[in-house]
């Protein structure tokens, strides 16, 4: 079927997926392994793995996994931030035929035995220093097997070498490897329509739920993802391997596709940054290297910018810049361009599209202020509340359809059904507004939009104005009660000028906004509240 979107693509851009590409993600990961042996997979801290390396790692401990009280499609969930054992671990995980959860590391045991008792885990791979807060709640759990891994694993430890036991009768990380290579691997027979992972919504609009992400579902997603950078990468020729930093969270949806599954299917170079608010020591780590992927979101943009070593970086061969999970702000994008060369190519996604489903152009020049077209085999309908098509210009719902977006939430199927309309489109829950190209603004949250008045008030739209005020370093909009319209504006910030009053952003607001978007208060904090991702979570902001 063919869309307004598609006349609009990049010269020779598939508008379907390729059917006769792998069919599961192992597949996907194991040509690679062929394909890319010799080369450089993963960095941290300065080791690295190759292609070869992560094989044999992962078809070891796969092995050992295989031998543990498990049966195929067992969930196993996966605790550990960006460090070598992560993609080991996770090809692991799939490799033997069980589903992957993928939990973020900060939980709180509350947080993590939702997950666990949700997802139904039976085995778990963490890291040593979160093992407290796994005790705390495991007993409540399925979790039979524990794994625990640390953060030095793989750091040019011994071949074989074997750790202490462990007080709480867990395995190590390392020691698993090792007897896995003396224990027979079986290949699962898996199917496109199997469970592959489990990746939990961020909580923020309800309860955490697990987004089912198909074999079939998370290729699909690769295969577009692939040939929609394809124009991109012909901005600068390349002297060196194809090089992404990973600076984002690989438990999350966004990192996990867009750097490591798909860097592993484009044969890249993945450096892995531990902790992406130490710019300093990120910025170190990234020196050696020049650098041709770029994902981040506006939070991680804008602080970069603004560290004195930033411009050591070698940007001269630095194709591609995504920009997603929240709103990359006109100013952070103008002053990126302008330090390293590269765009920033916005586009959007959520975990139950297993990550990106729309997305600009990789070959504009220019940032564009909105989340692009819809990629390759993905339609997109806007939608009123009752469920019809918008007029093209109307702000509407966007609701989606294609083989990326999931098979439903895990074991929930009255939230499922909640979730698609009858004809099978997701309803994402953020409002946009579609143009004749099938270009397509993100306007706010569904949930997140005031009503003032009676009209309808956006935060995304104050922030991105206040934003550009040079005494402000980051803001949110959030509404509060009140008495005469029903909602009004209250504007928090983090001073960039110590010396900017409430007074001097209120004056700049009435001279851009009308009168009902105006903020009537403003409140001053040293830090906004954020996601792993760096989502400003506008609902602590709210308390």
């Amino acid at each position: 079927m063919q869309h307004p979107w598609h006349a609009h693509y990049s010269a020779g851009m598939p508008t379907t997926l390729d059917a006769a590409g792998p069919q599961t993600v192992v597949a996907l990961l194991e040509h690679s392994f062929v394909t890319y042996r010799d080369s450089d997979a993963y960095v941290f801290m300065g080791h690295t793995l190759r292609y070869g390396d992560v094989d044999a790692l992962s078809t070891a401990l796969a092995a050992w996994l295989q031998h543990q009280p498990l049966a195929q499609g067992d969930c196993v969930a996966i605790i550990l931030p960006n460090l070598l054992s992560f993609p080991v671990a996770m090809a692991a995980v799939l490799r033997a035929g069980f589903v992957a959860v993928n939990i973020n590391p900060l939980y709180t045991p509350r947080e993590l035995q939702h997950q666990l008792q949700d997802s139904g885990a039976k085995a778990i791979v963490v890291l040593d220093r979160f093992l407290p807060t796994l005790d705390a709640i495991v007993a409540h759990t399925d979790v039979a097997t524990v794994l625990v891994a640390a953060g030095t694993d793989l750091l040019g430890l011994p071949a074989g070498a074997v750790l202490p036991a462990l007080a709480d009768g867990g395995s190590s990380f390392v020691d698993a490897i090792y007897q896995g290579r003396s224990l027979p691997y079986h290949p699962p027979v898996l199917q496109p329509s199997d469970p592959a992972v489990l990746q939990y919504t961020g909580g923020t609009t309800g309860v955490s739920k697990g987004a089912t992400l198909l074999h079939s579902t998370l290729v699909a997603n690769l295969l577009a993802s692939e040939a929609w950078m394809q124009p991109g990468l012909q901005r600068q020729a390349r002297s060196t391997q194809f090089t992404i930093v990973c600076a984002l969270p690989l438990y999350h949806v966004f990192a996990f596709v867009a750097c490591s599954l798909l860097g592993m299917r484009a044969g890249a170079r993945n450096i892995l940054i531990p902790n992406p608010r130490d710019q300093t020591a990120m910025i170190a780590l990234l020196k050696p290297y020049k650098l041709h992927m770029f994902p981040a979101v506006n939070t991680l943009f804008g602080a970069l910018l603004q560290h004195p070593d930033f411009l050591q970086l070698d940007f001269s061969e630095l194709c591609i810049s995504n920009g997603g999970g929240s709103s990359v702000q006109a100013a952070v994008a103008q002053r990126w361009l302008e330090v390293t060369g590269c765009p920033i190519t916005e586009g959007y996604g959520l975990s139950e599209t297993a990550a990106a489903v729309v997305c600009n152009r990789t070959d504009l020049e220019l940032f564009t202020g909105d989340i692009g077209l819809p990629m390759p085999g993905v339609h997109i309908r806007m939608l009123d509340d009752a469920g019809q098509d918008v007029p093209l210009g109307q702000p509407g719902e966007i609701a989606i359809h294609g083989p990326q977006v999931m098979a439903g939430y895990w074991k929930r199927p009255e939230d499922t059904a909640a979730a698609f309309t009858p004809e099978g489109y997701f309803l994402s829950g953020d409002i946009g507004v579609m143009d004749a190209q099938g270009r397509i603004r993100i306007i706010d949250r569904k949930k997140d939009m005031l009503l003032v008045n009676g009209f309808n008030v956006y935060p995304n739209e104050i922030e991105a104005v206040v934003a550009q005020h040079p005494g402000v370093l980051e803001c949110a909009v959030v509404g509060v009660p009140d008495a005469d319209t029903g909602e009004a504006v209250r504007l928090v910030v983090v001073k960039k000028d110590p010396a900017v009053t409430e007074a001097d952003l209120l004056a700049f607001c009435a001279e851009q906004l009308t009168g009902y978007k105006r903020p009537r208060s403003v409140e001053f904090i040293d830090a906004l509240p954020k996601s792993a991702l760096g989502k400003v979570l506008r609902r602590e902001l709210r308390v």
